[in-house]
């Protein structure tokens, strides 16, 4: 599931350049002009919604998760797409 500000747009860029199928997308709210990393995270609450009470996905999950942050100052970097790309390998190549 993409819980990022790119929403949908996610499947049009993001996922063509990893190779990966569409995912669902978590609805969120409209970014803030400034992200402050001293401050919960504008998306924190918004997906902790959406979850409704689900357990966190590290300890509950069944299949493969990747919960990556990208630095909003930045933005998606060459390592932060390496990141997920060895990921994919790792967890979505066919042996």
């Amino acid at each position: 599931m993409w819980a990022t500000a790119w929403m949908h747009d996610a499947n049009k860029v993001i996922a063509p350049l990893l190779g990966i199928p569409d995912l669902p997308v978590a609805p969120l709210p409209d970014s803030p002009e400034e992200d402050d990393p001293s401050v919960l995270h504008w998306k924190t609450r918004a997906l902790v919604e959406f979850a409704d009470g689900r357990a966190w996905v590290a300890a509950h999950h069944d299949g493969p998760a990747l919960l990556h942050r990208v630095n909003a100052t930045t933005g998606l970097t060459a390592a932060d797409l390496a990141t997920i790309a060895d990921w994919c390998l790792l967890h979505w190549s066919t042996p």
